[in-house]
């Protein structure tokens, strides 16, 4: 019986993690088409109480500091603070390549994806046209995720957003292309409130994500898929020894 017990216990806890994982995923999906529609309470709803988002050179805290990022900030710039869909505006963010890894506690959790995103708008909107994007452009970037299970609504625990870290990779216009363009997006020098949209605490500069064409390392969450834990992104350079070529 014992080794029966082993055996559900382990098919159990694979149970789980897949359960974990796919919740995690679907958090994720779920925050990709509430920005779509510039729905900023929606979004605020996936974060955990003391959230935050990182952005460029600093961090939005709270639900507070969320609603400023994607309500003011967003909402404003892309549709004079209207909920979505508008007519006219086209703003998807396509959430790929899910790497999700689940504590063995499964209370916290981390995820690597990665985002792109396609935005501009018709010839019709051009009477409230956003001031500062291309009119047509491309935008790609990494998303290093944490995440924690805490109560919901009806007190359950939930899957939700703790920190998301989004590192722009890359900016550009649609008609001269990504070779031609710098970002239009740069990263904020003030704090809110000096900075009535800037986030809640600047970064050090060390850790500001200077925008295209600018590139800057990624670390990875999850751990080798082959070679294990060991492995991460730093390890990889001692492998590049003459030894190991040899034999």
């Amino acid at each position: 019986m014992s080794d029966v017990e082993s055996r559900l216990d382990a098919l159990e806890k694979s149970v789980h993690r897949l359960e974990d994982e796919a919740a995690i995923i679907r958090l994720q999906m779920a925050y990709g088409y509430y920005i779509d529609y510039n729905r900023p309470e929606e979004v605020a709803a996936l974060f955990a109480e003391d959230g935050a988002v990182v952005f460029l050179s600093g961090e939005y805290v709270g639900y507070e500091g969320v609603m400023r990022l994607y309500g003011t900030w967003f909402q404003n710039l892309f549709t004079r603070g209207r909920r979505g869909p508008v007519h006219g505006l086209l703003l998807d963010h396509f959430q790929l390549q899910p790497v999700v890894t689940v504590a063995e506690d499964r209370m916290t959790a981390k995820g690597r994806f990665r985002g792109m995103l396609a935005g501009g708008w018709h010839d019709e909107a051009m009477d409230w046209k956003p001031d500062g994007p291309p009119q047509q452009f491309w935008e790609a970037g990494i998303y290093e995720n944490d995440y924690v299970r805490e109560p919901g609504p009806d007190g359950k625990l939930v899957w939700k957003i703790k920190r998301l870290n989004y590192l722009m990779q890359w900016q550009g216009d649609y008609e001269t292309g990504w070779a031609k363009t710098t970002a239009h997006l740069q990263p904020a020098t003030q704090a809110y409130p000096e900075n009535p949209l800037g986030p809640d605490r600047i970064l050090p500069k060390e850790d500001w994500r200077t925008t295209w064409p600018n590139r800057h390392p990624v670390e990875m969450s999850f751990a080798h898929p082959v070679l294990g834990e060991a492995f991460r992104v730093g390890e990889f350079t001692k492998l590049m020894t003459k030894e190991n070529f040899e034999g």
